[in-house]
């Protein structure tokens, strides 16, 4: 029986590693403290040993249960609209304030697809706003204004 590799399974699963070893490797340079009152290297450790480990997974299942996969067109649209709405989040959300900065951000991530309608996006940027302004102000009580001073508030 012939087994064979899978190069995509290969590569991710070394970025998997890679990122995950990068960030358990960052995390030694906080306390990690005990497991009663963990530090502030302890979660970082964890996701990036749980992430390594999942890359290693996925190497060994790529040499040794490797499969043939063809891949399609890359959706560029998809590509460009992402990245551009991330950096805008980074540049603007100080300026912004999180509550539009998330909604701009959020209405195209969604509109990036193709196959939603401009009235689903709205609908769904709404709801990401409101959730994640609920999780990331409200509840871990972030830093982050909700409405900035560029609107003048």
């Amino acid at each position: 029986m012939k087994t064979r590799r899978s190069f995509p399974d290969v590569l991710a699963g070394g970025i998997f590693v890679l990122i995950g070893g990068a960030f358990a490797v960052g995390s030694l340079g906080y306390d990690l403290g005990t497991p009663l009152r963990m530090g502030p290297g302890a979660f970082p450790l964890l996701v990036g040993a749980i992430v390594a480990a999942l890359g290693l997974a996925i190497v060994v299942k790529g040499l040794i249960a490797g499969e043939e996969i063809s891949f399609g067109s890359i959706p560029w649209r998809a590509v460009v609209v992402i990245v551009l709405a991330v950096l805008f989040f980074g540049f603007t959300v100080r300026g912004l304030g999180f509550v539009p900065t998330s909604a701009v951000t959020a209405l195209l991530t969604t509109l990036a697809s193709s196959r939603v309608r401009p009235l689903m996006a709205v609908a769904v940027a709404a709801g990401l706003t409101v959730v994640s302004t609920l999780i990331f102000v409200v509840g871990l009580q972030l830093r982050i204004p909700l409405f900035g001073p560029w609107l003048g508030f």
